[in-house]
């Protein structure tokens, strides 16, 4: 895995695609009927989430704020898998640890920054599917659809009002596209990756919110 290594430019989609398939390979089996048996693997769920800042740099500034909220989710979430890596390995056993002591919903808990983690990988999908999709559409509406459809829901007046600031400041849909291929490929090998990236990454996603909603953390909000 790339962890070690500097992401290329352009790879970042298949470098995402890369991961979620050895970690769908090695995913112990469980029970899907019983969402306290699942394993969530927290290394390379914070992984991908990293992969994802990299996608949103390439929006440019206007993903500043989110940028910065995934970054400190991530480092939250890391620092408690590196105190004791064979306890934490699963996401689920941190929610559910939270959720014991009754610390879910309280001050910057691990399980409130699983569940923005969760959110912006949402917000990323749909802004890829959005943009294969339809390339000469504009950017800003590619954004603002995918916004209504994540994040919005779940932010608050002072979150909505700091996207609405930033979205006049989004690049245009082919300048997008052409930073996220990588070197010397075509927009229909961007197209397909995509659609793989999506095709691995829903169903993990519909997986982590099955949890959230589990330990009641799918309503939370921000101001």
């Amino acid at each position: 895995m790339k962890r070690a290594r500097e992401i290329e430019k352009g790879s970042e989609i298949k470098s995402a695609i890369e991961e979620l398939s050895v970690l769908i390979k090695l995913k112990p089996a469980g029970d899907n009927h019983d969402m306290t048996t699942v394993h969530i693997p927290t290394r390379p769920f914070i992984y991908v989430c990293n992969l994802v800042i990299q996608v949103l740099d390439k929006i440019g500034p206007t993903m500043a704020v989110l940028r910065q909220d995934i970054d400190q989710n991530i480092q939250r979430l890391k620092m408690l898998c590196d105190s004791d890596p064979s306890t934490y390995s699963n996401l689920v056993e941190i929610l559910k640890k939270e959720a014991d002591e009754g610390n879910a919903k309280k001050g910057a808990s691990c399980s409130k920054a699983s569940v923005w983690l969760a959110r912006s990988l949402d917000f990323t999908a749909a802004l890829l599917q959005r943009l294969v999709a339809d390339p000469d559409q504009k950017i800003e509406q590619l954004v603002e659809e995918s916004y209504k459809i994540t994040l919005k829901p779940w932010h608050g007046w002072i979150s909505s009002a700091a996207y609405k600031v930033a979205l006049k400041l989004v690049p245009d849909s082919k300048t997008l596209t052409n930073l996220l291929m990588p070197k010397d490929e075509t927009y229909d090998t961007l197209k397909e990756d995509v659609q793989t990236l999506t095709s691995l990454l829903v169903p993990f996603l519909e997986e982590i919110h099955s949890v959230l909603i589990l330990y009641g953390l799918d309503r939370l909000k921000s101001t």
